[in-house]
């Protein structure tokens, strides 16, 4: 499996179009997560250690920190979603002529699909977290990053609806009807939750481009 963290991004979206199955959607919609926090966190360090936004100086450092460990996070579910994946179509390949290989075969793809889901259901909710720390972001950053912080809310938003996605095609094969239902609530709350905090983080960044800011 390439370790595409470490590949140059050319080789990443050259797989991603390619007819291979991974990188696939999760992964994209984790690394957009990733871009995402990259630009909160780019609007933080622009704040920090800046005289004129000494007055919330403790909270900006504390932001930052915040959406550097998250943007670390969705970084490396890029990379998770492609192995987690890898163990589906492995799981997808085995054996079923045999009524015991069938059963084998089912449980494999289970298993496999609950990983795969888990994957992206991680994702989403470090994107929500992000989408808190640039909802605030969007009111005591530096202006002149105003339009990142636009930047991070939008991609942060599309990551989770991406994430969502890729959690929700693997419910039905997961064996597991309550956790089915429990994880789908989750995915509905989460992403409302997520438009919201993006809405108003957008609200605030056209207000202050308004202004003239950024």
């Amino acid at each position: 499996m390439p370790d595409h963290l470490r590949a140059p991004l050319e080789n990443y979206l050259a797989a991603a179009a390619s007819g291979e199955p991974t990188p696939g959607g999760g992964s994209v919609s984790a690394l957009a997560g990733a871009l995402g926090a990259s630009m909160a966190a780019m609007a933080a360090n622009f704040t920090v250690g800046k005289k004129q936004f000494a007055a919330v100086e403790p909270e900006a450092r504390e932001l930052l920190g915040k959406v550097e460990d998250l943007r670390k996070k969705l970084q490396e579910l890029t990379q998770k979603d492609t192995e987690a994946y890898g163990a589906v179509s492995a799981a997808f390949k085995l054996p079923k002529a045999a009524p015991e290989e069938k059963t084998a075969r089912k449980a494999a793809i289970a298993a496999a699909c609950r990983g795969a889901m888990a994957v992206p259901l991680e994702a989403l909710r470090a994107c929500r977290e992000t989408l808190l720390a640039t909802r605030r972001l969007a009111e005591i950053a530096n202006p002149n990053l105003i339009s990142d912080v636009g930047v991070a809310a939008l991609l942060l938003e599309a990551a989770a609806g991406g994430s969502a996605l890729n959690v929700a095609v693997n419910l039905p094969s997961i064996g597991d009807r309550e956790l089915a239902a429990a994880v789908q609530a989750e995915l509905n709350a989460t992403l409302a939750d997520c438009a919201r905090l993006s809405k108003e983080s957008q609200d605030l960044v056209a207000a202050a481009l308004m202004k003239g800011a950024g």
